[in-house]
């Protein structure tokens, strides 16, 4: 059977670490290793399988403790030797048995290209429709060079797409490096993302905010009816649930409507009528309320 070193697959240098340690290694593993970020990489499929493997092991403390034991009984001897099986084995190795032809076979070994590292900028509506977007980059030739990105739904600022093969060219057979795209989300629009609500803005008459209503709010999809609560104040914010962005749990954030009342800047006759009567009647003053900000 072979041994999988589960602490190593997580990136966790030692056994020692707390439950709670082991799932921040694997959410940030998954993620780096996730398919939508690694499209035609069997390698990351694979690494994906050994993550999830791990996690379900370490994860559960009388699996990890049975675990340990054969942890320790492989690699934990090895890391406490402070290095001298290592050393003792290359010594071995160039005083035992010196390949004359071992600078010549060096020279033939293959070497994988580096990888390209590039930024696009993308909008909040296509990250969360996870639309394609195209980008010219210039070859080793200095030419322009056209790649098709297919934005995965629901990705972050700062996160990564990989284009497998699309880097620099590898030597001697090697494989080519990869491009690794990050991701720049622009707040564009009427639309802004905290975490993973969006924040909007509503506007309304005087009258729909004194009187309450029933209005139409955008969402990123479609709109939707809010009731409107008689004598809402600027800035006050609605909550729309399951309205807001993509979580990696299929769930969603909540959008959030903020107030915005909007006075006409031109008058019918008949409405400027109806202000001046209300100007006259109206004991209501938003001078005197001292709780009004």
């Amino acid at each position: 059977m072979i041994f999988k070193d589960y602490y190593k697959i997580l990136e966790l240098e030692t056994s020692r670490v707390s439950i709670d340690e082991i799932k921040s290694a694997y959410r940030l593993q998954a993620k780096k290793y996730h398919p939508d970020l690694n499209v035609g990489d069997n390698l990351a499929e694979e690494r994906i399988k050994d993550i999830n493997e791990a996690y379900r092991i370490l994860s559960v403390p009388s699996q990890k403790r049975k675990y340990d034991r054969i942890w320790n009984s492989h690699v934990g001897r090895t890391k406490t030797s402070g290095g001298k099986v290592e050393k003792n084995y290359i010594f071995n190795m160039f005083l035992g048995n010196i390949d004359h032809g071992a600078e010549k076979k060096k020279d033939k070994t293959p070497l994988r290209g580096e990888n390209i590292e590039t930024k696009i900028n993308v909008t909040l509506e296509e990250t969360f429709y996870g639309k394609e977007k195209t980008i010219i980059l210039k070859n080793a030739d200095g030419k322009d060079k056209e790649f098709q990105i297919k934005i995965p739904e629901g990705i972050r600022t700062g996160e990564k797409i990989r284009l497998i093969g699309q880097g620099k060219p590898g030597q001697n057979g090697g494989k080519n490096g990869d491009l690794l795209i990050e991701v720049n989300m622009l707040e564009t629009g009427n639309f802004k993302l905290k975490g993973y609500d969006i924040y909007t803005t509503l506007p309304l008459t005087p009258w729909e905010a004194a009187l309450g209503s029933t209005v139409q709010v955008d969402t990123l999809e479609d709109q939707v009816p809010v009731n409107i609560p008689q004598g809402i104040q600027a800035g006050d914010k609605i909550e729309i649930p399951n309205k807001g962005y993509k979580r990696s749990e299929g769930q969603r954030g909540n959008l959030y409507a903020e107030i915005k009342i909007v006075t006409p800047k031109v008058l019918t006759p008949e409405e400027k009528k109806i202000f001046e009567q209300l100007n006259k009647i109206s004991k209501f003053n938003p001078r005197l309320n001292k709780n009004i900000k």
